[in-house]
């Protein structure tokens, strides 16, 4: 990889990395189940890209 390939790929993990405590912190924070398992979901989702950037490396 180059350099300005592994800054993109830098990048991306931080970004995913952000998105998965956003909403990990979000479904903590919520009473409704139904709610909370969806943003839950969606913080696994961002888990599984954050996953697929590392393993580019």
């Amino acid at each position: 990889m180059t350099t300005k390939e592994l800054l993109y790929v830098d990048d991306a993990l931080s970004h995913a990395q952000f998105l998965v405590t956003q909403y990990q912190n979000a479904a903590n924070s919520l009473q409704d189940p139904s709610l909370k398992q969806q943003v839950q979901q969606m913080a696994d989702r961002h888990r599984q890209v954050y996953r697929k950037f590392y393993d580019l490396v």
